[in-house]
């Protein structure tokens, strides 16, 4: 191609271009749709749509709440080292505070709110005598918090940031404005103030207000699934009341309609749409047609179930939840118990990656440096998502006890006791007790 041919076609593009916007692609290089218009996508997310998704879509309330459920499955404790022993009397302490104050609960609630939008926030009141808007000092010990106030993206936001490049929270957040209104609530009188950093964790991925909502990469395929829903249960009600259509007799003339019905000629649609509508409605029994004919108009509806379920596989894979988790089991045990051992070691990872930093650095670093915890190596114990129950621990030791039957005649073990009891969760027997020589009697029998 010439100098002049590339010329004249680079300015019938940009004339293309012009006339018709997106058609060379706004999104994707070489395509000439933006998806987003038409498809009826929004053409950027905000706190708004995720919220009303998850507030009004089954399948993404269930993808948010089963995943929060799972990973809070039960509540953790934190301990002042992490060597096995008795509970302590600060340790007693802190479980009756936080018992108290409902931490884990509303800790779970903050987490579960921080899926929905790209973060959330727990605020921390203190009984210190100050606003919200003041920094923290020393406090006197665990009766000096109050209350923890899981807050949604929406209403918590950032009033100043740092912008001083020598300080050292440069880029971060000096000041937030909470606003309990911004999303509906019960509340007869719901809260609106400033708050000082030093009272606010954030609750992300990352521990910014940068985060992404949980559901944004599969926010089209819930907009889909609403789509077939909805259509299917209008289309279903549109054919059960299917609208009449009158046709007339070629001997039929207005006129004569019109002196049947008492009114002039202009007034004859109006007049038998009222008497079908009343028909349809139940008001009248009979529909006098005056040598009409009626007729309803039926469609076949498609079959929804190919376009629905390619919607949830894409809701299934953009949440790492099994689509049994997500609906229920519909296959055999197996394919159930291999979903669910996926889906614990999902949350287990997302435990450790996101909820155990908030918790430690966020909140219990916090509580130390405040003075409502002593100095201490706090340990947080939580039980792993991913052991197996004790049903399948005894299933484990009795097939390691037929493997060692299966080999007795080698007079040798391929397990030995104390292995056996460590895969049901047991601590090795003691000489005392592996070799003591009397019986137990009824009540120690029946404690083992």
């Amino acid at each position: 191609m010439n100098i002049k041919s590339r010329l004249l076609a680079n300015a019938v593009t940009r004339n293309l271009g012009s006339v018709f916007p997106g058609f060379f692609g706004s999104g994707y290089a070489g395509t000439k749709h933006d998806h987003n218009k038409d498809f009826g996508y929004p053409e950027r997310l905000t706190f708004e749509h995720m919220y009303t998704m998850y507030s009004r879509n089954g399948l993404a309330s269930g993808v948010i709440n089963g995943t929060a459920s799972k990973t809070w499955e039960e509540y953790p404790y934190l301990l002042e080292s992490e060597e096995q022993h008795d509970e302590t009397k600060t340790e007693r302490d802190v479980r009756e505070a936080f018992d108290r104050l409902r931490l884990w609960q509303q800790l779970q609630e903050a987490d579960r709110r921080s899926l929905v939008g790209r973060y959330a926030a727990v605020i921390i009141r203190y009984a210190d005598n100050k606003a919200f808007n003041q920094p923290v000092d020393r406090v006197a010990g665990l009766d000096a918090v109050v209350e923890i106030i899981p807050a949604w993206e929406k209403q918590i936001t950032v009033s100043q940031w740092d912008t001083d490049t020598a300080s050292e929270t440069y880029g971060q957040p000096l000041m937030f404005q909470f606003n309990e209104s911004a999303v509906p609530d019960q509340r007869e009188q719901p809260r609106n103030f400033m708050v000082h950093p030093d009272r606010v964790i954030i609750w992300s991925r990352d521990g910014t207000v940068h985060g992404r909502p949980l559901l944004e990469s599969c926010y089209n395929a819930l907009i889909d699934i609403e789509k077939i829903r909805g259509a299917g249960g209008e289309g279903f009600w549109r054919n059960s009341r299917s609208p009449v259509v009158l046709q007339t007799s070629p001997d039929i003339d207005a006129q004569s309609i019109a002196q049947s019905m008492g009114v002039e000629i202009a007034d004859v649609q109006e007049k038998m749409s009222k008497q079908v509508q009343d028909w349809a409605s139940g008001f009248d029994k009979l529909l006098m047609l005056q040598g009409m004919e009626a007729n309803s108009i039926q469609s076949d509806l498609p079959s929804p179930e190919h376009f629905y379920w390619s919607a949830i596989n894409e809701v299934t894979a953009c949440s790492s939840m099994p689509v049994k988790i997500l609906i229920g089991n519909q296959t055999g045990e197996r394919a159930s118990t291999e979903d669910a051992q996926a889906w614990a070691q999902h949350c287990m990872s997302r435990r450790t990656g996101t909820v155990k930093p908030c918790i430690m650095s966020g909140l219990v670093e916090r509580f130390v440096r405040f003075g409502v915890l002593p100095e201490r190596d706090w340990y947080l114990s939580w039980t792993d998502l991913t052991e197996a129950s004790m049903s399948e621990k005894i299933d484990r030791a009795g097939k390691m006890a037929d493997v060692n039957q299966k080999h007795s005649d080698s007079g040798e073990w391929v397990f030995t006791p104390d292995e056996i009891r460590e895969a049901i969760g047991y601590e090795p027997l003691t000489d005392a007790d592996r070799y003591r020589e009397e019986q137990p009697d009824d009540e120690e029998f029946d404690a083992l």
